[in-house]
């Protein structure tokens, strides 16, 4: 339950205990508050900007509750799948306190169910897209670091300036080291590794910011879902690439590489398409 965290080049060294407080014996886990934090907080995002477009606050909860709790199931369906553990039992499956949970997947399940529920609640899907994918940004910064209280999804050896080396770090590159050599990733357990949960959480907040000062010049629904799904897209797919517990890979490439290559392509050509159109509609008018 118990880590001690090192930031060698920092000069920093920290307790870390998974466990935040008990109620009547039962454990109260970092991660599952940070989790929470990040949806919370999320969410709080997407009401603000939803406000400003004219959304029905009432509807747009509804629709959120909709798209949380089918993207969570989707987050730990996508984690299960496509994960190179074998789990025992279905409560293994549902056991999200020991972590273990895919983002894509969470991110997918979400936007369906909620265009599920934005028909229901008579919402244009993309404006509430762009609120919530924006707001997807802000609550990221905060729930990569319940990774940090587990002191999971890091990555190789590195000796920069944020290099990172713990009891679990070393347990668990010790438990893989012989899988990785097979992909050519050679690691030395004793020696500090990537934060890449930190370097997620950094590019979140950067594009948060670029977001939400462009919300309001947004030139058409959905804008702000490509930019979002594009700049989460382009830094996930090199943090993923330095990271030791990926899930399955193709060809070389991790899952959710590929499924980031898919969405930067997909995002960036919707942005063109709709730039190009209201270029077209102005120059049209301009003519008329």
């Amino acid at each position: 339950m118990i880590n001690h965290v090192q930031f060698p080049n920092l000069g920093i060294e920290l307790t870390v205990n998974r466990v935040a407080f008990s109620i009547a014996g039962f454990d109260i886990y970092w991660y599952g508050i940070l989790f929470t934090t990040a949806i919370l907080t999320g969410a709080a995002i997407a009401l603000h900007l939803g406000k400003k477009i004219g959304i029905n606050d009432d509807h747009f909860i509804d629709v959120m509750m909709v798209g949380t709790i089918c993207g969570i199931i989707g987050a730990r369906a996508y984690y299960v799948i496509f994960s190179p553990y074998e789990y025992n039992t279905i409560w293994d499956v549902l056991n999200l306190r020991q972590g273990g949970i895919g983002i894509y997947g969470g991110l997918i399940a979400g936007a369906v169910s909620g265009w599920f529920a934005c028909k229901w609640k008579k919402i244009n899907f993309l404006d509430a897209a762009d609120c919530v994918f924006t707001g997807f940004l802000f609550g990221q910064t905060f729930g990569r670091w319940a990774n940090f209280m587990n002191q999971e999804a890091f990555g190789t050896n590195t000796d920069n300036l944020f290099a990172m080396i713990s009891e679990s770090t070393t347990r668990y590159l010790t438990r893989v080291a012989p899988d990785l050599a097979r992909q050519g990733i050679i690691v030395d357990p004793n020696m500090p590794v990537h934060p890449t949960f930190l370097y997620e959480s950094v590019w979140c907040a950067i594009g948060f910011v670029i977001l939400f000062t462009h919300f309001k010049k947004r030139k058409f629904s959905g804008e702000m879902l490509c930019m979002s799904a594009a700049w989460y897209g382009f830094g996930r797919f090199f943090i993923e690439g330095l990271r030791t517990d990926s899930l399955a890979t193709s060809g070389g490439l991790r899952t959710s590489q590929i499924v980031a290559v898919v969405t930067v392509v997909a995002a960036v050509l919707f942005i063109v398409y709709n730039y190009m159109k209201i270029k077209k509609s102005r120059r049209e008018t301009a003519n008329g």
